[in-house]
């Protein structure tokens, strides 16, 4: 890892063999910040210069258990790299024990990305080290003011969250060629109703397909994981043949998706959901969005009735009234999506999220006494 590094992200993906929500943020911070790296875990251990630009350090993951990563190389890598800053991004239980045994106390950011949802008897044994490891944290980082009240685990640190929402970077989505452009729409068309992400238990796709089922418009629901064969056989069952499933798409080939589309619907309905920059990419492109209110980010970069519809979770048939709403008033959809794309402008750029991060590093380092 370079020695001129100042700041260090800590987390258990990264590019380029994971590509999510998560992983995107980090990439957006860490290629805006002056002498920055990512130390992260992967079956194929790798060192480099992601974009030219970014210094990756990826140690060999060992195993996974529910979804925690771990990997021993990283203990060596981060006891050696003379970063002056930490920046974990949680959950990720084996980044609080690595940083605890080989973090040296050196000043610790950490951006909550979301509440430990599923894994309930693992959370309870883990919550003593969580709450070591975020009392111990110089800032912690909610992406939502939304996340912030309803979180009862940050509730405990009030006094040193600072809210940052997420943003990305126009400039960093290719241009599709027209061949891209034009063999997408010959697959799928026109208007059709858009799902861009990972296929997890907590993006409420299984609703999607029920309240999409024999309706006169399509769905197409692009992206991998391990729900991709279950909802499958659901929209088999159900006879769902307007549900169409793309699987893994590259940037070019989603930047075309957003374009041909009417609508981005992101079902999420368990709060594993904190924000969804699908719905920011959805803003960007001008596009009315579909959200359910879950009590997280989400609802704060989809406002009712002016960006798009957010509905009641795990409803299918609230979803498919507000599927409907915009299939059926390309109007209301435009306005929509105009209003959208000025939230967007206002709120979720990646100069706006790393300005904010910047600014908090520094405020950290000088409380340290690192920087004058």
């Amino acid at each position: 890892m370079n020695p001129e590094l100042e700041v260090l992200h800590c987390y258990r993906t990264f590019y380029p063999e994971s590509q999510g929500g998560v992983e995107q943020v980090i990439l957006e911070i860490a290629q805006k910040t002056e002498k920055c790296g990512v130390l992260t875990l992967a079956d194929s251990p790798r060192s480099l210069k992601l974009n030219d630009h970014l210094p990756v350090i990826a140690k060999k993951r060992w195993f996974s258990i529910a979804s925690c990563c771990v990997g021993p190389g990283l203990l060596g890598a981060l006891y050696q790299t003379k970063a002056k800053l930490l920046h974990f991004h949680f959950p990720w239980p084996f980044g609080d024990l690595s940083y605890f045994l080989v973090g040296r106390s050196r000043p610790l950011v950490v951006t909550y990305h979301s509440d430990i949802v599923r894994q309930r008897l693992l959370g309870a044994l883990y919550r003593p080290l969580m709450h070591r490891f975020l009392a111990r944290a110089d800032r912690i980082i909610a992406t939502s003011h939304n996340y912030l009240e309803s979180s009862p685990v940050l509730a405990a640190y009030r006094d040193k969250v600072k809210v940052i929402p997420l943003g990305v970077s126009e400039q960093g989505y290719p241009e599709p060629s027209d061949k891209t452009a034009e063999s997408l729409e010959m697959q799928f068309g026109r208007g059709f109703m858009l799902f861009v992400g990972v296929l997890r238990y907590y993006k409420g796709l299984e609703y999607l397909v029920r309240a999409a089922a024999n309706q006169p418009y399509r769905v197409v629901i692009a992206g991998n994981g391990p729900e991709a064969s279950r909802l499958k056989s659901l929209a088999a069952q159900l006879g769902a043949t307007n549900v169409h499933f793309a699987g893994f798409v590259s940037d070019e080939e989603k930047a075309a998706l957003m374009r041909l589309c009417r609508a981005v619907v992101f079902p999420s309905h368990l709060r594993s959901e904190a924000f969804g920059v699908t719905l920011i990419e959805g803003l960007m492109n001008s596009k009315p969005l579909i959200s359910c209110e879950i009590g997280t980010g989400t609802s704060f970069v989809n406002q009712d009735g002016e960006t798009g519809y957010v509905v009641r979770p795990a409803d299918p048939i609230a979803l498919r009234e507000a599927m409907e709403n915009l299939w059926s008033d390309s109007v209301k959809a435009e306005e929509m999506g105009r209003a959208g794309r000025c939230r967007y402008e206002r709120l979720f750029t990646a100069d706006k999220m790393a300005e904010a991060h910047h600014q908090l590093y520094r405020e950290v380092l000088m409380e340290r006494g690192l920087v004058d």
